[in-house]
């Protein structure tokens, strides 16, 4: 019997997922907002094809829209969809101990049967990009998103107690039943709970918790957390606490990774109440980060402090304002397929 394991996000890739924005709020109403989002994410896939191979899932009829904006080498195939964020439609990649790709496919249902969201389509995205892959499917019971879990690739996983334990994801489970499921499927072997997400995306739209915009093993030796130093932010006391549950995870464990804080951006709000800007939502790629960039005095910061913890890699910063005005980031619309052999 096979036993799969999650690599960390830098293991070398074979490709990158995305899928194209199609309807919903995340395409938006106006013009304006339509071509802001088919910008955006046509960004994030052409500069990730810049340093390796990448996938653009597009709803059917929207191919001459999608070629009209991704760059010619980038593949694409057809699949009906709802919405356009990869790391939680799509399946999450891993490993087997045999040498052979495997994609576990996650029950899906709207981050939690929230009421503006749609899953008619995306529920079966997992098991679409895992056959193009050539990946064996690993169905799963759990209700869980790609940007639910953040690994380290040695056994380490961080998780958030408002999104696994949601009673509108998997209403009756415990903890010890979700890391058992996870063992099973990604192979890890110690949880790291985190409390609850940031404000903002416990609100419309939001996730309810994800771990990816919280915290991020850059390493097994370095963990990236998010910290919100203005006091008058919301998200200052939770950035907090979570980093003492980290910092007490770290010493139950024996762990001896380093937490390194990376600062949120000085904008603490946009038209709609407190923002939820984070750098740690950056996607690892061969020989590159994409970072998020906000128009901030912080940006310059935080992306050198990534080019210090990912050596050898080219960090790009890419405006993640229109995305996380739609409730997400760069880290969120993408899907890395590790390379096996």
């Amino acid at each position: 019997m096979t036993t799969w394991r999650m690599p960390i996000e830098g293991h070398e890739q074979e490709r990158l997922w995305l899928a194209w924005p199609t309807s919903g709020y995340t395409l938006g109403d106006t013009e304006a907002e339509v071509e802001e989002a088919r910008t955006t994410w046509a960004a994030v896939a052409n500069a990730a094809s810049e340093f390796e191979a990448v996938t653009v899932v597009v709803n059917p009829g929207d191919e001459g829209i999608a070629a009209q904006y991704l760059s010619a080498q980038i593949d694409r195939i057809t699949a009906p969809l709802d919405d356009a964020w990869m790391r939680d439609i799509g399946p999450s990649f891993v490993i087997g101990d045999d040498g052979r790709l495997g994609a576990v496919n996650f029950v899906f249902n709207g981050w939690g049967a929230q009421d503006w969201a749609s899953w008619e389509h995306d529920q079966h995205i997992g098991r679409i990009v895992a056959e193009a892959a050539g990946a064996e499917l690993i169905d799963s019971e759990m209700t869980n998103e790609g940007g639910g879990i953040q690994v380290d690739g040695t056994g380490h996983v961080i998780l958030t107690k408002t999104v696994q334990l949601d009673p509108g994801r998997n209403p009756g489970w415990t903890e010890e039943r979700v890391e058992a499921e996870l063992a099973r499927t990604i192979g890890t072997t110690s949880a790291m709970w985190l409390p609850r997400g940031l404000t903002r995306d416990h609100d419309t739209f939001g996730t309810r918790g994800h771990s990816d915009i919280l915290a991020a093993f850059a390493s097994p030796e370095v963990l990236l957390m998010h910290r919100q130093d203005a006091e008058s932010h919301p998200d200052h006391l939770i950035a907090q606490t979570n980093r003492a549950v980290a910092e007490r995870y770290r010493a139950d464990t024996a762990s001896s990774f380093e937490i390194l804080d990376l600062p949120a951006p000085t904008t603490l709000r946009d038209e709609e109440g407190f923002v939820d800007y984070s750098y740690i939502n950056h996607v690892v790629l061969n020989g590159a980060v994409l970072a998020c960039a906000f128009d901030d005095p912080a940006d310059d910061q935080a992306l050198a402090t990534l080019r210090e913890v990912y050596p050898g890699r080219r960090v790009i910063g890419i405006d993640a304002r229109p995305l996380f005005a739609r409730g997400g980031g760069i880290h969120c619309i993408t899907q890395q397929q590790p390379k096996v052999g």
